[in-house]
């Protein structure tokens, strides 16, 4: 994904769902791949390949010791991914409690309007 920003990268591989099952399974321990393919309905070429796109984005790191090597689930690119986020649920918060704020005077207007006639 050669010119595409990093939050981009983050959000591809966060898009599938298998991706997102493995960095559950990281959440828990670091794990090589033979682990997480155990549990997933694929082979470990499959698995292989997602772990190399969540590498790519910056989610896991890879080390070896001796033959085996373990994934590890990096927390940066999660936490920069949910600021982005936040900004948008904090947009959307203080717009809906206008709207309601918006409503109730609405209402009480009405109620104004009906105690009158």
């Amino acid at each position: 994904m050669a010119g595409t920003d990093q939050l981009s990268v983050v959000f591809s591989a966060l898009a599938d769902p298998t991706r997102r099952a493995i960095l559950e399974e990281l959440a828990k321990r670091d794990a090589t791949v033979t682990e997480l393919s155990a549990p997933l309905p694929m082979s470990m070429p499959a698995v292989s390949r997602h772990l190399k796109v969540l590498e790519h984005a910056a989610l896991i790191s890879r080390t070896r010791s001796g033959k085996w090597r373990a994934s590890h689930l990096e927390t940066a690119p999660l936490h920069e991914a949910a600021d982005w986020i936040d900004r948008f649920r904090r947009f959307w918060d203080s717009s809906l409690d206008r709207l309601a704020a918006h409503l109730a005077a609405v209402q009480a207007a009405e109620l104004t309007d009906k105690k009158e006639h």
